[in-house]
C-alpha cells in the first residue's frame, strides 16, 4: 500500500468531500456578510459611506492580520493533533463568532468578531493538509483545485444570499452564517474521519508555528520559497479586485449594486469551474509546471483590459480572460507539496495561508490609496490605475516563476 492512502478509499473520498464542504462554508460565511457591511457599519457608527468604507477597510485588515498570524499555528496544531479536531473546533468557534457579530451593539464588538473570524478562517491550512495526507502525487493538484473551486462557489453564493437576506435586516446574514458553521461542525463530528495517521505526526513547536518560523522552514527548500514569492506577488495583484472593484465600476461606468454583484458572481463562477473542473484535466495533459506558467501568463492581460476598458462589455471580456489565471494556484500548491516532508504538510499550508494573509494586509491599503489618488479631481484622472499596479506585479511574478523553475526544477516551461 502506498504511504499516502492510509485510509480506505471510500472513507478518504468522504473526508475530502466534507473538507471541501468546510472550505465552502468558510467562504460562504465571508461572502454572506459582504453586502450588509456598509449598512451595518453606518448604522452602528452613524457615519457616511466614505467613513464607513474606511472602517470597513480596517475590519478587513484586522481579520487578514489574524489569519496571517494564526494560519501557521493552526497548520502546526493539525500536524500534531490531527486535522479532524482542528477543523471541527475552528468551525464551531466560527459559528459562535458569527452569532457575536449578529448581536454586536458597538463597533468594538464588531472588531472583536472580525479578529476571531480571522483566526478561525485560518482553518484553510488544516483543510488543505487533508488533501496532502490522502491524495497521491499525481492527483494532488486536481484536489487542491476542487477545494479552490468549493471556496469560489461559496464566495459566489454568499453575496447573493447575503443580499437577499439583507433586505430583511442587516443582522440576518450573520445569523445564517452562524447556523451554517455550527451545523457543519455537528455534521462533521459524525462523518469526518481523521486523515493524518499517528505515525506521521509532528510535535507542535511555537518557534516554527509563526508566519516567519514557517517561512524560514520553507526557505530551506529553495523551490518552495521561490513559488511562495510568486504566490505573494500574484495574490497582492489580486487584492485589486477585493479592494476597489465596486468603487471602480461605480466611478467609471456608474454600475448599480445588482450589476456589481453579478460581475463578482460571474468571476467566482468561472474560477470555480476553472479550479474545480478543468484543473485536473489540464494538469494531466501538461503537468504542474507548464500549467502554472501559462496560466499566469495568459490571465494577466485581464488587468490591462480592466484598466483601459472603454465600455462595460470589455469588463466582462476581462473577467473571462482573467479566470484562466485560476489554474495556476492548484498547480503551484502541488509543486510545493511534492517537495515537503509528509509530517510538515500542515506547516506548508500554514505558510501558504500566511503568505496570502500578508497580501490581504498590504493589498487593500495599497490599492485603495492608488485609486483615491487617481479617481479624484486633482491631477491625472485615471481610476484604472490600480489595475496597472496589479499587471506590473503579475509580470514580475511570471519572471520569478520562470527563474525559480529553471534553477531548482528539472521541468521545462515550453
Amino acid at each position: 500500500m502506498s504511504h499516502h492512502a492510509q485510509i480506505e478509499p471510500k472513507g478518504s473520498k468522504r473526508a475530502l468531500l466534507f473538507v471541501a464542504f468546510i472550505v465552502f462554508i468558510d467562504m460562504l460565511g465571508i461572502g454572506l456578510i459582504v453586502p450588509v457591511m456598509p449598512s451595518l457599519i453606518t448604522g452602528i457608527t452613524n457615519t457616511g459611506p466614505a467613513e464607513a468604507a474606511a472602517i470597513g477597510g480596517w475590519l478587513l485588515f484586522s481579520a487578514a492580520a489574524m489569519q496571517f498570524l494564526f494560519a501557521p499555528v493552526i497548520g502546526g496544531l493539525s500536524d500534531q493533533y490531527g486535522r479532524r479536531p482542528v477543523l471541527l473546533i475552528t468551525l464551531a468557534l466560527l459559528g459562535i463568532d458569527y452569532a457575536i457579530m449578529a448581536w454586536a451593539p458597538t463597533l468594538t464588538w464588531l472588531f472583536v468578531g472580525r479578529l476571531i473570524s480571522g483566526i478561525m478562517g485560518a482553518s484553510w491550512a488544516a483543510a488543505n493538509s487533508c488533501v496532502a495526507d490522502l491524495v497521491s502525487k499525481e492527483e494532488k493538484a486536481k484536489y487542491f483545485g476542487i477545494l479552490g473551486g468549493a471556496g469560489a462557489s461559496g464566495f459566489i453564493l454568499g453575496p447573493a444570499i447575503g443580499g437577499i437576506l439583507g433586505q430583511f435586516g442587516d443582522r440576518l446574514p450573520f445569523i445564517a452564517a452562524s447556523i451554517l458553521a455550527l451545523s457543519g461542525a455537528i455534521i462533521g463530528f459524525y462523518i469526518l474521519q481523521e486523515t493524518l495517521p499517528t505515525d506521521r505526526r509532528r510535535r507542535f513547536e511555537i518557534t516554527r508555528a509563526n508566519p516567519f518560523g514557517s517561512l524560514i522552514q520553507m526557505s530551506k527548500t529553495p523551490l518552495v520559497i521561490g513559488i511562495l514569492a510568486v504566490i505573494f506577488m500574484l495574490q497582492l495583484a489580486a487584492q485589486v479586485q477585493l479592494a476597489i472593484w465596486a468603487f471602480f465600476l461605480v466611478e467609471r461606468f456608474a454600475w448599480n449594486e445588482l450589476q456589481i454583484g453579478l460581475s463578482v458572481a460571474f468571476f467566482g463562477l468561472l474560477i470555480a469551474v476553472a479550479q474545480g473542473v478543468l484543473t485536473g484535466h489540464v494538469i494531466k495533459r501538461f503537468g504542474n509546471t507548464k500549467t502554472g506558467f501559462w496560466s499566469i501568463g495568459l490571465g494577466l492581460p485581464a488587468y490591462l483590459m480592466f484598466a483601459f476598458a472603454p465600455a462595460g462589455w470589455v469588463i466582462v471580456l476581462g473577467i473571462l480572460v482573467g479566470s484562466v489565471g485560476a489554474l495556476a494556484f492548484p498547480a503551484m500548491q502541488a509543486i510545493m507539496s511534492e517537495r515537503i516532508n509528509e509530517d510538515a504538510q500542515g506547516e506548508l499550508q500554514g505558510a501558504i495561508a500566511s503568505t496570502i494573509g500578508l497580501t490581504m494586509i498590504i493589498g487593500p491599503i495599497l490599492m485603495t490609496t492608488v485609486f483615491r489618488i487617481y479617481a479624484d479631481d486633482v491631477g491625472l484622472y485615471f481610476p484604472g490605475a490600480p489595475f496597472l499596479v496589479a499587471f506590473a506585479l503579475g509580470i514580475i511574478a511570471v519572471i520569478f516563476y520562470a527563474l525559480t523553475i529553471r534553477r531548482y526544477s528539472n521541468d521545462s516551461l515550453t
